[in-house]
């Protein structure tokens, strides 16, 4: 396995997967040993389409042009990802470009701050499924889970759910984490489980940190197997998604999808 100099690692493979000997030590426990190209972190086997398909690329930069979303678009077939989240406004010519492949169109509800009303939300969702998004990552109401109301964050999280699972389609809940406590992240867990969202998802990429070991770990504990785990903001090496896949993770938001992916091929190919 090539080993990333350390001051060159994304900062979630630098401060939580340290394996610049033999050794994958995070948090301090040694977890396994890597000994060929063509195995993970825990020496178990992957193949590029198990890699690939975990990645969501990120067009949601709002400064990106609209021949920048064309060419990420063909770059998330060329790559074969699991999926395109990209700006709502583009999401009807997203679906059209992606017709066709196996990679899924998917935009934002609520993003990035979640403050919007639940009829907002609703409005914003039902216009991404009709111009043919097939995943939808929705904010929650970070504010009204931080008072502790959790009775209107588990409606809107209802209310959203059952209108995306009614099309046919799948949801990510992001929680934003960095502005949440642990009880916090618990409950919404606990809330996601019982409502059936398909994914929970730690952050938008937008807050002042993203992803985290210990944050994932939180959550595939506290979530039940049908509800998957996807990791934001943070993934910006194969180590790292390699990394995160090692806990249970499914999902990833990147946007250096083609770095990640060559890499992949590269120890692939031995």
């Amino acid at each position: 396995m090539t080993r990333v100099p350390e001051g060159r690692q994304s900062p979630l493979a630098r401060s939580e997967s340290r394996a610049l000997s033999n050794r994958l030590v995070v948090g301090g426990i040694c977890l396994g040993y890597v000994t060929e190209r063509k195995e993970g972190i825990l020496g178990e086997s992957y193949s590029y389409t198990d890699i690939a398909k975990m990645i969501d690329h990120s067009l949601l930069n709002p400064t990106l042009t609209t021949d920048e979303l064309e060419s990420g678009c063909r770059l998330a077939v060329e790559y074969n990802v699991a999926s395109v989240c990209i700006l709502p406004y583009y999401a009807a010519r997203c679906a059209e470009s992606l017709a066709g492949s196996t990679v899924q169109p998917s935009t934002t509800i609520g993003f990035p701050h979640g403050g919007h009303r639940t009829e907002i939300k609703v409005a914003e969702a039902e216009l991404a499924l009709k111009d043919g998004a097939t995943e939808l990552d929705a904010v929650i109401n970070i504010s009204k889970a931080r008072s502790g109301d959790w009775k209107y964050v588990a409606d809107e999280i209802r209310t959203l759910t059952e209108l995306t699972h009614a099309r046919g389609q799948k949801i990510k809940i992001i929680f934003e984490n960095a502005y949440l406590n642990e009880v916090e992240k618990i409950r919404l867990c606990e809330i996601c489980g019982e409502i059936g969202v398909d994914w929970v998802k730690t952050s938008t990429g937008y807050a002042p940190t993203g992803a985290t070991i210990e944050d994932l770990k939180l959550m595939r504990k506290h979530s039940p197997p049908h509800v998957q785990v996807k990791a934001a903001g943070g993934v910006r090496d194969l180590d790292a998604l390699l990394a995160v896949r090692a806990i249970g993770v499914t999902r990833a938001g990147a946007s250096r999808t083609a770095q990640m992916l060559d890499e992949c091929k590269r120890r692939l190919a031995g």
